[in-house]
């Protein structure tokens, strides 16, 4: 799954995406997503246009950049078995 996903991104650097996509591209809850911003994990673009509640955004580059250092962590995690 992770695999489609990194193939796919190539094409995705440039994009930015919304919260629900973000996690329906990474198979987790928004609130998964709010945590990997809030950990500094993904990056936000603020699309806000006055005063009304924030619209984040977030870059296809930065969603490529978490995949592959989660897959990086999972290899490193099944190498110390």
């Amino acid at each position: 799954m992770l695999a489609a996903i990194v193939r796919r991104s190539s094409r995705m650097c440039d994009k930015l995406y919304s919260v629900p996509s973000v996690a329906e591209m990474l198979d987790v809850s928004r609130r998964s997503v709010y945590r990997y911003i809030e950990a500094g994990e993904l990056t936000v673009v603020d699309m806000r246009t006055g005063a009304e509640r924030s619209r984040v955004r977030i870059l296809g580059r930065e969603v490529e950049a978490l995949i592959k250092r989660r897959m990086a962590l999972s290899k490193t995690a099944r190498s110390a078995f």
